[in-house]
């Protein structure tokens, strides 16, 4: 049975198309727009709403952004909601990816896009390299001597999967598992927890990683799995896609790779579309809709069945350590994806300038947001390569 609300479906699908076409700024700053618009402004949504969509959000895989908007939908009309706002958000980025991708193969071979990237793809490495830093201490804590001791297991996680990542190129989702259950066991075992259910999940990570079929279903297959093992912020994909894209499947080449993330950042909505513009260099337009409806439906899923159970998912210690686990494993591994790229994208003098001074710029011009520098970036890379 729905609430009754202040708002329509069509006033509420209106909103989420609004805010996936101008909503810049990444995951902060767009579970920042919604409390602004809906909580505070339109009063649509309750704060005790809000904040347990958010804490929902954190807990559960999935982008945090869609995930919230997904969460919110639901709060009032339920699937019907859930559905509606989820792809209205999600809509108008993925329009612009493909249509960027179409772009993209035309013309990508032509001298002066070639140096639009040269300078975008130096400036991505540098983003992404601050990003991982700023997440590692807000999931795991500050790099000192007491947060060491206090989570050492954490921190362990952390390193190993920074450096199996740096050393094999590939990422594993079963040691994202792994890290999950043990810190689950050490710091909060539940009371259903056997050693069948780890054969189960070692079973069934291996009925995927041995999947032989068509490219579509790899696809189909591959960003499920990408989609199932985001947690907070939409650069912590980065890796997973990083090890499979490029280095498992050889669906794209390392610069390609850094242009499909430097297009998700300079269009709107969620980083995590830029499984769109992939998908659709790997095999056009049914590959991006494969790609984008297989990564956001494992966030649209948890949210709709655990939704309901909210209260007691949220007081669960067993579910929090399991999220703690995993999440700390895979910002190790995007670390490590980090220094794979960098070894392989900072080709030069003016790379690596531009990639520190996007660092910096971050750091000391906190309003100036990440696609001003990609777009300032790619214009230095015309200067530098044409000029």
């Amino acid at each position: 049975m729905e609430k009754t609300s202040k708002y329509g479906l069509l006033q509420l699908t209106l909103y989420f198309l609004k805010l996936g076409s101008i909503g810049f700024g990444g995951p902060v700053a767009l579970v920042g727009y919604m409390h602004k618009d809906l909580v505070e402004d339109r009063k649509w949504i309750t704060e005790e709403e809000y904040k347990q969509g958010l804490a929902l959000a954190q807990l559960a895989p999935g982008p945090l952004a869609a995930q919230l908007g997904i969460y919110l939908g639901f709060v009032h009309y339920r699937f019907l909601g859930a559905t509606l706002a989820g792809f209205a958000f999600i809509l108008p980025s993925f329009i612009m990816v493909v249509l960027l991708g179409i772009i993209y193969k035309l013309y990508g071979g032509l001298t002066w896009i070639q140096a639009v990237f040269y300078g975008v793809g130096a400036s991505v490495v540098g983003i992404i390299a601050l990003s991982s830093y700023k997440l590692t201490l807000k999931s795991i804590g500050k790099i000192n001597l007491e947060s060491l001791k206090s989570k050492w297991l954490l921190w362990m996680f952390f390193i190993s999967a920074a450096i199996v990542t740096f050393i094999t190129e590939t990422e594993q989702v079963l040691l994202f598992i792994i890290a999950g259950l043990l810190y689950m066991i050490f710091k909060a075992p539940p009371k259903w927890w056997s050693f069948k259910t780890t054969n189960f999940l070692v079973l069934f990570q291996f009925g995927f990683l041995n999947s032989e079929e068509s490219t579509l279903f790899k696809l189909a297959v591959f960003f499920a799995k990408a989609g199932a093992f985001v947690f907070g912020s939409g650069l912590a994909i980065v890796p997973f896609l990083h090890s499979g894209v490029v280095a498992e499947n050889h669906w794209l080449t390392e610069q390609q790779f850094l242009d499909s993330v430097a297009v998700a950042m300079i269009t709107p909505g969620p980083v995590v579309i830029t499984v769109g513009f992939i998908g659709y260099l790997v095999n056009e337009f049914s590959g991006a809709s494969i790609a984008a409806l297989a990564t956001f439906l494992p966030c649209y899923l948890f949210t709709i069945i655990l939704a309901p159970y909210f209260n007691k998912i949220a007081d669960n210690n067993s579910v929090k350590a399991f999220v703690e686990g995993i999440t700390a494993t895979v910002i190790g591994a995007l670390v490590g994806s980090v220094l794979v790229i960098s070894s392989r994208s900072i080709i030069d003098i003016p790379t690596a300038l531009i990639a520190v001074l996007s660092i910096l710029v971050l750091i000391y011009f906190k309003k100036i947001q990440e696609p001003y520098i990609i777009l300032i970036s790619g214009i230095i890379g015309i200067f530098i390569k044409l000029i």
